[in-house]
């Protein structure tokens, strides 16, 4: 029954999927970029709802930029989860351009590309986001650059806050949570950290018992004349307070 299941559900969220990319292809070049934004929001919620994850949103998202969104980082999961609860324009790993399929799910969502390994990227992308945060943009960074095991928190890389210092505009923290939907408890089943395998992943979030994706926004805080790396530590601590209230 595990294996129908999951063949069944799976079926079906890379129906949507297509669907998305056909979208992407065909409608959204006609469409203004409010209405993109719309359609990439709804469309992440219906897959969280294929993939049988409840959606539960805390605090006050953004109703508008400019902002920058700070999170950590858990599952491949997150870029959705966030989607859902607010439509908002990731810096994502260049890698992604690698793979064309979900290169063009990720420039429909408006993402920003950066090298991670190289210092000179890293200023262009703060350059660009910075540009991107003044033109009114809702931003989003998982500064801890990778995912970690959902319980502690990894150590947050200050450099692409330095985005919001320049633009002067706040930074908005925000929790993300996987929790068993039934009991409470923390769910490691979205967990794609270390030596895990995304195909392990995907098996373990599709077959597991129902799940809630928790997202708890905190308050937006202005730059006030803050260092980036001071930055990061404070948002850090705010993350880990927030996640005691998912």
């Amino acid at each position: 029954m595990r294996w129908l299941r999951f063949c069944w559900t799976l079926l079906r969220a890379t129906v949507h999927a297509v669907q998305g990319f056909w979208t992407i292809k065909t409608v959204f070049p006609k469409l203004e970029q409010a209405d993109r934004e719309a359609r990439v929001q709804v469309w992440a919620g219906a897959m969280l709802r294929i993939v049988g994850i409840e959606l539960v949103v805390k605090g006050k998202p953004p109703a508008g930029g400019p902002v920058l969104l700070v999170a950590n980082h858990i599952s491949w999961l997150d870029i959705l989860v966030m989607h859902a609860s607010r439509h908002c324009r990731f810096v994502s790993k260049a890698d992604v351009r690698g793979w064309p399929f979900v290169r063009t799910l990720s420039d429909g969502a408006g993402s920003l590309y950066i090298e991670r390994e190289s210092r000179r990227d890293a200023h262009r992308v703060v350059t660009q986001m910075a540009e991107r945060l003044q033109a009114g943009d809702i931003l989003a960074v998982f500064p801890e650059g990778t995912t970690g095991d959902g319980i502690t928190l990894k150590h947050f890389h200050a450099n692409l806050i330095q985005a919001a210092i320049e633009a002067s505009v706040p930074v908005q923290p925000l929790a993300l949570k996987f929790i068993d939907a039934a009991s409470g408890a923390v769910s490691f089943a979205p967990s794609y950290v270390d030596d895990e395998t995304l195909a392990g992943s995907i098996w373990r979030t599709l077959t597991a018992p129902p799940i809630k994706a928790v997202v708890v926004f905190g308050e937006p805080q202005p730059p006030q004349g803050q260092t980036r790396r001071a930055w990061a530590q404070s948002l850090r601590e705010d993350i880990e307070s927030l996640r005691q209230q998912a």
